[in-house]
């Protein structure tokens, strides 16, 4: 604010510079006729211009070898002043002695008071029809507009949506009025009222933005994504690291229903500029997982293993197939990579991706490859050594043979459900068909 108040004064202080400056010709000399008139004539002169001034008809004028001494009243002090400043324009006046006095008697301040009030009185009972006249064309015109901007079947069918033929009625509805008001006060002959009008509304308009700025790039925020829309409704996303299912774009904020059921309004400044992650505008939708095996254990048989079983589920595409890889070798274990592709649109995301990995770590299990446990390292110190003998007694276990091993336990995977979460959708749509009128998102409008 600080920063617009220090713009408003120098750009005032240049124009009036600016204007100084343009001046180039002083106040000009009013020359007494005939040319080198003497004392008398100075004071003639100057006697004839006060009897045409009303304000300085009572002042009196004495010339004495081009001095002027000024004498009488006024009724006020601006009025000596410009007494003084006449007469400083005559040829001839040397300098000037203003004895010029302010008269404060109360009947020469009601006097001019009242002539004034009756001046304005006769004025406006004068002006009074062509007032009247336009004051009715300000209101006709303003009723013209009101009912252009109350066809909301046009602007319905010229703009996009609900808000945008709401924007558009009201700008309509704003140019008829200041075009009524232009038209009035050109009828009134008072456009320098409105230029004076504009002119603080343009300074009022500029200090608010700046106030607002956050409000406003809201606003145009709104307006952008109604017209080109990132999102349908109920569409999964992540908007700024925020997660949930679109229900609404309202002229203020998108509102989201979270996993969790939680409504989350982000306003539309922050999605208009943020990454918008889309999981639901591809119906195939590729998940992932990690599993480890032993660094004994031959890995590219285990890709074999892992593939053969997540290629065997039935919600898992056929094309593309499933992939594996070696993500990297550990100290003690190598870590392979797991990915394959489902239908979103039959098939939930997080059931198929856990399904998918209970199956590769069951098929890997029952071909005997080992999946790597956490190894801990145990130093004993030689105060402890008689311990150690007593467990040199206990006979070490045998191992037990691979064939003895416990089998994992057949699942079974056919029977489990994939099929995607409907409850939030159902939930999404019930609230979408009790505010629609709020509603911004169309399927007719363009998507990014």
């Amino acid at each position: 604010m600080r920063t617009l108040i220090f713009i408003l004064a120098f750009a005032i202080g240049l124009g009036t510079a600016l204007a100084q400056t343009g001046t180039s010709d002083p106040d000009p000399v009013i020359n007494a006729a005939p040319p080198d008139a003497s004392d008398a004539e100075i004071a003639a002169r100057i006697d004839d211009i006060f009897a045409q001034i009303e304000a300085l008809e009572r002042v009196d004028a004495t010339v004495n070898a081009g001095v002027v001494t000024l004498t009488g009243t006024t009724a006020s002090s601006d009025a000596g002043e410009r007494a003084e400043s006449i007469v400083s324009r005559i040829d001839g006046v040397v300098t000037i002695e203003n004895k010029i006095e302010r008269d404060v008697s109360l009947s020469t301040r009601i006097t001019p008071t009242v002539g004034q009030l009756e001046t304005f009185v006769n004025d406006t009972i004068r002006t009074a029809p062509l007032i009247g006249l336009a004051a009715t064309i300000f209101v006709i015109i303003s009723f013209l507009g009101w009912l252009v901007s109350e066809w909301n079947w046009l602007w319905s069918r010229v703009t996009p949506n609900s808000f945008i033929a709401e924007l558009v009625s009201t700008t309509t509805r704003s140019v008829f009025i200041l075009f009524a008001l232009v038209i009035a006060l050109s009828i009134l002959d008072a456009t320098a009222l409105l230029g004076a009008f504009l002119g603080a509304a343009g300074v009022l308009g500029l200090a608010i933005g700046f106030a607002v700025r956050d409000t406003i790039e809201n606003y145009i925020a709104s307006i952008m994504l109604s017209l080109r829309q990132p999102f349908r409704p109920n569409e999964h996303v992540v908007i700024d690291g925020n997660e949930g299912h679109v229900i609404r774009l309202t002229s203020r904020a998108t509102i989201l229903m979270t996993i969790d059921g939680n409504h989350l309004r982000i306003p539309n400044a922050v999605v208009f500029k943020a990454v918008i992650l889309n999981y639901t505008r591809n119906p195939e939708r590729r998940f992932e997982f990690e599993l480890g095996v032993d660094a004994n254990d031959d890995p590219l048989a285990a890709i074999e293993t892992g593939i053969s079983a997540i290629s065997d589920l039935k919600f898992v595409s056929k094309a593309p197939q499933p992939i594996a890889f070696i993500k990297h070798v550990g100290d003690s274990n190598i870590v392979i990579y797991f990915a394959a592709w489902i239908d979103q649109q039959t098939t939930n995301f997080q059931k198929s991706r856990s399904i998918a990995l209970a199956a590769a770590k069951d098929a890997l299990e029952s071909a005997g490859f080992a999946l790597p446990e956490p190894i801990y390292r145990l130093r004993f110190d030689d105060n402890n050594a008689p311990a150690l003998a007593d467990l040199a007694s206990i006979k070490e276990r045998p191992p037990q043979a691979q064939t003895e091993k416990s089998q994992p336990k057949q699942r079974r995977k056919e029977s489990l459900d994939v099929a995607p979460d409907k409850h939030l959708e159902e939930i999404i749509e019930d609230e979408r068909r009790e505010n629609i009128d709020d509603d911004l998102l169309s399927n007719s409008a363009p998507v990014e």
